[in-house]
């Protein structure tokens, strides 16, 4: 029992130092209490006085800033009141200036009019003189007035008649002389402004160089670089004293195309060999040919024709390299196929199959080989070849009236042929020179031994490149003459041409 009481007693006053502890604890948080919320309070009191500071601040700040603001409109309104006063000070001067000047013409006025007066009187006076005068004139000669004056207008006709020829013959000579001078002066400068770029755009191309180095470069050893570029590509290479330009000559863009993606590529590259040349012009052959598929398909594509056949594609893209009188062929032809739908729309004809023939209508004139067959017949073999229909084959070969029309879209195409030619600015010249020195090449290539022949200088030197395990040197001598007779008898050309012909053996090792 005591140890019960003992625990008792224990329990008791663990309980009573617990409750002792927490109300100590108690206060001590109360007093934790009220310190933080003194202490918040001052913080508060101390950030209300900070913003309450920064409050005025800006109200001053933005104050200042609108009195500047109101300061500166004043002086601005000042500024224009002022000038206000200086123009109605200006306007009231003119308005003084203009009465004393009204004043003045008011005075000038009744001045002359006073003056009018006694030139009237004096008029008068005159008039009376004048008519005593006649009257004696009159007794004098014996003649009246009216008789006097036919006399004298038939000697002043007469005399004037003579004047009048001598003038007119006089004005005759100087407008013969002036026509004839203005005539020429026309034709010049229609040659200049046409000719000239026609020669230009369609045999030349001008390729810009970084330095003129790279001229000696092009050229090479002995010439050899250059010579070996002119041999695969059949183009010209004109190097003269033109600061970094350098010329590409030929009549076929196809071949300039491929001479100029090549020379590019090469000094490019920096290895400027005949062997490294001959690879590049190869593989850009290849590339130009390619590049002929993209602009055929993207033609056909943009014109929203299907199912054409891929060769006819290829034919339509050549037609990017080709010229018509001077006017480039695949526009000319994209052109005629856009008049050809809209005509046939309004005539209630099938618009694809217009479209389509107004497109292929020239594929005679860029064929792979050149035959003796006018274009529009060889356009519609390949269009039959290709399995285009009739109407379209029969569209392509009567455009120039070689066959006989059996459809309404034949004369379509005709007539839209001929409105994108004769347009003003279509065409500006004549290609028959191409034609010229195409057959040129053909007769070079006809005889044994040639391997190729390139016209050059836009006909004026045909380049001849023979075999040399086939030919010698003498054969060579012979073709040259036979070639320069047979084309002084068969052909006609301005000017002259020069044979050049090259036979040639190259011997290559490989070092491994």
């Amino acid at each position: 029992m005591e140890v019960l009481l003992i625990i008792a007693g224990l329990v008791g006053g663990i309980i009573l130092g617990y409750v002792l502890f927490v109300a100590s604890r108690k206060k001590q948080l109360e007093k934790e209490k009220e310190r933080i919320l003194d202490e918040a309070k001052s913080q508060g009191e101390n950030l209300k006085k900070d913003r309450i500071l920064e409050a005025k601040e800006k109200y001053m700040q933005l104050r200042s800033e609108y009195e500047k603001e109101a300061n500166k409109r004043n002086q601005e309104l000042s500024s224009s009141e002022n000038r206000l006063r200086q123009k109605e000070q200006s306007l009231d001067d003119k308005i003084k200036n203009l009465k004393q000047k009204e004043d003045e013409i008011i005075q000038k006025s009744e001045r002359l009019d006073v003056q009018m007066d006694s030139y009237k009187n004096r008029e008068k006076e005159i008039s009376e003189l004048r008519e005593q005068q006649i009257k004696q004139l009159e007794s004098i000669s014996g003649l009246s007035q009216d008789e006097a004056k036919e006399k004298m207008m038939e000697t002043i006709k007469a005399k004037m008649h003579t004047e009048g020829l001598s003038l007119a013959k006089t004005i005759v000579e100087e407008a013969k002389l002036g026509a004839t001078r203005e005539a020429k002066r026309i034709v010049l400068q229609t040659i200049q402004r046409t000719a000239a770029e026609l020669a230009i755009d369609n045999t030349v191309t001008a390729f810009p160089l970084e330095s003129d180095d790279v001229k000696g470069r092009i050229i090479g050893r002995e010439g050899r670089n250059i010579k070996a570029f002119e041999a695969a590509t059949g183009v010209e290479i004109l190097i003269d004293d033109t600061p970094e330009t350098i010329v590409l000559s030929c009549y076929d863009p196809i071949r300039r195309e491929v001479a100029r993606v090549a020379l590019e590529r090469l000094i490019r590259d920096g290895r400027i060999h005949p062997a490294r040349i001959e690879e590049v012009v190869e593989k850009t052959k290849k590339q130009i040919e390619e590049e002929v598929i993209e602009w055929g398909e993207r033609t056909v594509v943009d014109l929203g024709i299907t199912g054409l056949h891929p060769e006819l594609i290829r034919y339509v893209g050549r037609m990017r390299f080709r010229s018509s009188y001077g006017q480039n062929l695949l526009k000319h032809s994209r052109e005629v196929a856009r008049l050809c739908a809209t005509m046939a729309a309004e005539m209630g004809l099938n618009v694809k199959l217009a479209k389509r023939a107004g497109l292929l209508h020239d594929i005679g004139k860029c064929p792979d080989n050149d035959e003796e067959t006018p274009h529009a017949l060889l356009g519609m073999k390949l269009c039959e070849k290709f399995g285009e229909h009739p109407e379209v084959c029969n569209a392509v070969g009567a455009h120039h009236d070689e066959i006989e029309m059996t459809s309404l879209l034949s004369p379509v195409i005709q007539a839209c042929d001929a409105i994108s030619g004769s347009r003003p600015g279509a065409r500006r010249g004549d290609d028959q020179y191409v034609e010229r020195i195409k057959e040129m090449e053909n007769m070079a290539l006809s005889y044994p031994g040639v391997e190729k022949a390139f016209a050059i200088q836009a006909g004026r030197e045909l380049r001849i490149i023979m075999g040399a395990e086939k030919t010698n040197d003498d054969q060579a001598d012979t073709l040259a003459f036979e070639l320069s007779n047979r084309i002084m008898t068969e052909m006609r050309y301005p000017g002259q041409v020069k044979i050049t012909v090259i036979r040639e053996k190259r011997s290559v090792g490989v070092a491994k």
